[in-house]
């Protein structure tokens, strides 16, 4: 590792939370003759890079800096280097530098810089604003507010899988949710449906997360972990309030895949570019009744399958009565099979609002899994 990047490495760690991107600029400065530095951070919809300080966010497409986010590799035009700001997979947005070096060596550093500032800026976000403010480009309601901080981040990448999940409307989600853990050996992965409407739907998937990371923390099995959560829910609401669930159990050594569907959103697999809806064993949604026994059914993956969990806000949205969890939701999956698992979740998305015309008016939920298969 060069001294420059060690050098932006001791700068991050001493810097204060507000001014990361500052000190990043003054190591810049002294090491390459850099006399331009921006943070351009993704929003909360993955459809604008938003700058640190006020200015104009970034939308079309085609600019160099979405590039760079897209294909996470450094960019240079007009003399400018745009540099994937990602920390293991998690995508935050793009650090702009001007003047670009010419030296391949260089860009490689400063895309070393980049990562640095990815991890720094993950480790400091549960302290300060700073971050999270900018990166909206129009306000959150407090139900959607309580939704993001609940999420473990949108997209995530192993040696054996590449994991990324969007909630839809992205400003004024309620109810849908997704979680998801892993150690190494196996990987965890929740998605939720809550009913409801507002803080309400918001405050049921809520319980309904923590209920199910402190069975999942205490070592239990998927069946167990559903049914703690359901009595847990039930406990607080009595049955006038319940959620759909779907909880999956990886083996990454294996591909095997354990599930409990709790009137569970649809689960959809992708293999050899065919498009097939998993057979799933429907149990009843979580808080419905009291003390439910929740069975757990079983499937094999193989290597460079890929899965879909979308819920009913996807399905079920319309176009001239016509639903988009149809011929056009399995049509676009099958174009989605070269595509990284979040680029593969955000066109999703993008395709089901020109289907609608719109705005989604019901919360949907899509979470895109591959199993890149047993690593050595």
């Amino acid at each position: 590792m060069s001294e420059p990047v060690n050098r932006a490495r001791r700068s991050l760690n001493g810097a204060p939370a507000d001014l990361l991107v500052e000190r990043i600029a003054d190591v810049l400065a002294r090491s390459y003759g850099i006399t331009d530095t921006e943070l351009l951070q993704v929003d909360y919809r993955l459809a604008v890079l938003l700058p640190l300080q006020e200015g104009e966010g970034i939308t079309g497409p085609g600019h160099p800096a979405w590039r760079c986010f897209d294909h996470q590799e450094p960019v240079s035009s007009a003399g400018t280097a745009y540099l994937p700001v990602t920390m293991r997979g998690e995508r935050r947005g793009v650090l702009r530098v001007a003047p670009a070096p010419d030296d391949q060596g260089v860009l490689g550093e400063l895309a070393e810089i980049a990562t640095a500032l990815a991890h720094e800026l993950s480790a400091v976000s549960a302290g300060t604003d700073v971050y999270r403010s900018a990166r909206r480009s129009q306000r959150l309601t407090l139900a959607a507010e309580m939704q993001w901080e609940l999420l473990p981040g949108r997209s995530r990448t192993r040696p054996a899988f590449r994991l990324a999940g969007q909630l839809e409307p992205a400003y004024a989600v309620r109810g849908d949710s997704f979680d998801w853990s892993d150690d190494g050996q196996r990987l965890w992965l929740s998605t939720v449906n809550g009913m409801g409407e507002g803080v309400a739907a918001s405050m049921l998937t809520a319980l309904a997360t923590s209920a199910l990371r402190n069975a999942r923390r205490a070592g239990l099995s998927l069946a167990d972990q559903a049914a703690l959560a359901d009595q847990a829910i039930y406990d607080v609401h009595r049955g006038s309030q319940h959620l759909s669930s779907l909880l999956m159990e990886l083996d990454l050594a294996s591909g095997v895949m354990t599930v409990v569907d709790a009137g569970s959103p649809r689960l959809i697999r992708l293999r050899d570019g065919e498009v097939t809806d998993q057979a799933l064993e429907a149990q009843f949604p979580l808080g419905m009744f009291e003390a439910t026994d929740y069975h757990e059914q079983r499937f094999q993956l193989q290597r460079g399958d890929r899965l879909f969990v979308v819920s009913d806000g996807v399905v079920d949205a319309t176009a001239h009565d016509v639903p988009y969890g149809g011929t056009a939701l399995d049509r676009f999956l099958r174009r989605t099979g070269s595509m990284d698992a979040l680029d593969a979740v955000r066109s999703l998305l993008g395709d089901l609002r020109a289907f609608v015309a719109g705005d989604l008016v019901d919360d949907a939920v899509v979470v895109c899994l591959d199993w890149t298969g047993p690593q050595e």
